[in-house]
C-alpha cells in the first residue's frame, strides 16, 4: 500500500486535535454554553473518526488484503462510522440547542455562507469519496479518494478548533453563590 507513511501523519495531527478539544474541556472548568460544548465535542469526534479512518488501511494492508478489497473494507468502515457519528452528534442536546439559538440569531444569508464551505461541501466529500471507493467506480482512483475524504475529515476537525478560537465569547451566567475570596488567615 502506497502513503502509509501520510495516513500516519494524518492519524497523529487528528490525535493532536483530539488532544486539545480534550484539554480544552477539562481546563474550561466553569459552566459551558451549548456552542462550547458542541464545539468540543465535534472537534474530538472528528478527531477520533480521522485516526480510526487514517490508520485502518495499514492495519488491514496487514492482513494481506490489498486492492479493491482492501478499500472496500476500509471505506466501509469509514463510511458506516461517520455516518453513525454524524446521526449521534446530530441528536445530542447541546447541538440541538445550538443550532436552534444560531438559527434564531444569525442571518440566514450568513449560515449558507459560512455553514457550506466549513460544514457542508467538506461532510459531502468525505460522503461521496467513501461511496465511490465503496462501490469500486473508480478502481485506479479507490486510494486517492480515500485519502480524499480522510483529508476533509482532517479539514473539518480544523475548522472547528479554528472556530472555538474565533467564537465570540458569551457572558457567562453563574449557577449559584459566589463565595467571597479567602483572606488568608484568621484574626484569633
Amino acid at each position: 500500500m502506497q502513503d502509509t507513511e501520510l495516513f500516519l501523519s494524518m492519524a497523529e495531527i487528528a490525535g493532536v486535535f483530539v488532544g486539545f478539544g480534550a484539554l480544552i474541556s477539562v481546563r474550561s472548568g466553569g459552566p459551558s454554553d451549548a456552542a462550547d460544548i458542541s464545539y468540543i465535542r465535534w472537534a474530538v469526534t472528528i478527531g477520533i473518526w480521522v485516526i480510526i479512518a487514517a490508520l485502518a488501511p495499514t492495519i488491514v494492508s496487514g492482513y494481506g488484503v490489498s486492492g479493491h478489497e482492501l478499500w472496500l473494507v476500509t471505506g466501509l468502515l469509514a463510511l458506516v462510522l461517520f455516518v453513525v457519528m454524524m446521526a449521534v452528534g446530530a441528536r445530542t442536546p447541546e447541538n440541538l440547542a445550538e443550532i436552534a439559538a444560531t438559527s434564531a440569531t444569525v442571518p440566514r444569508a450568513r449560515l449558507v455562507l459560512t455553514a457550506g464551505p466549513m460544514f457542508w461541501l467538506p461532510m459531502a466529500s468525505i460522503v461521496l469519496g467513501l461511496v465511490l471507493v465503496v462501490l469500486g467506480l473508480f478502481p485506479d482512483q479507490e486510494q486517492a479518494l480515500y485519502l480524499t475524504a480522510v483529508g476533509f475529515g482532517l479539514f473539518m476537525g480544523a475548522m472547528t478548533l479554528l472556530a472555538m478560537v474565533f467564537a465570540p465569547q458569551r457572558p457567562q451566567t453563574v449557577s449559584g453563590p459566589v463565595a467571597p475570596p479567602a483572606t488568608g488567615g484568621s484574626s484569633a
